[in-house]
C-alpha cells in the first residue's frame, strides 16, 4: 500500500447526531490498515448505541478530504473528493475502496475527480450538487470545504473545538 506523503498532515474527526444534536472526537486512522479499520476507529471514540448517524470527516492538507457515513447496520458509504488520493496514499487507497472507485493510476489527467456516493448528505441538507460544487471550487482548500459542510449540517462548532 502506498505511504502517506512525507509532510503531509492528517485530520480526522467522527461526530454523531443525536437527539441533542452532534458531538465528536478526534479519531487517530494512521494505523488503519484495511476498510473496516475506519468503522473501528469511529465506533471506538463515538458513543454509538444504534441507529444514529455517524461521520467520518478526514482531511489531508491541501490535497483532499473524505467523508463516510455509518448508519446502524447499513453499509457504510463513502464520498472522497479527489480518487486520485489513492494513487499514492494508503488512507486515500482506504476511502477509494470504501467509496467503491478504483483510481486510474496511469491517468495524466490533473483535474479533480470526485467519487463515491455523491448523495451522501442529501437528507442531512447538502444536496449531490452542493457537495459536487464544494469538492470543486478552485483555489479552496479541503478544510475550508469541510468547514462549510459542517456549518450547513450544523456541527461547525464541534469541528472547529477539534481542530
Amino acid at each position: 500500500m502506498p505511504s502517506r506523503p512525507i509532510g503531509s498532515s492528517l485530520f480526522a474527526a467522527a461526530f454523531v447526531q443525536t437527539g441533542d444534536g452532534w458531538s465528536g472526537a478526534e479519531v487517530d486512522l494512521r494505523d488503519a490498515e484495511i476498510v473496516d479499520d475506519l468503522s473501528d476507529a469511529v465506533l471506538e471514540r463515538l458513543d454509538v448505541s444504534g441507529e444514529e448517524i455517524a461521520l467520518l470527516c478526514v482531511e489531508v492538507e491541501d490535497e483532499w478530504f473524505a467523508i463516510a457515513r455509518y448508519e446502524g447496520d447499513e453499509e457504510p458509504r463513502a464520498f472522497i473528493s479527489d480518487d486520485r488520493a489513492g494513487v499514492n496514499d494508503a488512507l486515500g487507497e482506504l476511502f477509494t475502496e470504501l467509496a467503491g472507485v478504483a483510481p486510474d493510476k496511469d491517468s495524466a489527467d490533473l483535474g479533480v475527480r470526485p467519487a463515491g456516493d455523491f448523495e451522501l448528505l442529501s437528507d442531512l441538507g447538502v444536496s449531490a450538487e452542493e457537495l459536487l460544487e464544494l469538492s470543486m471550487e478552485e483555489g479552496v482548500l479541503p478544510a475550508d470545504t469541510l468547514s462549510v459542510i459542517a456549518e450547513r449540517l450544523s456541527f461547525a462548532d464541534e469541528l472547529d473545538r477539534l481542530r
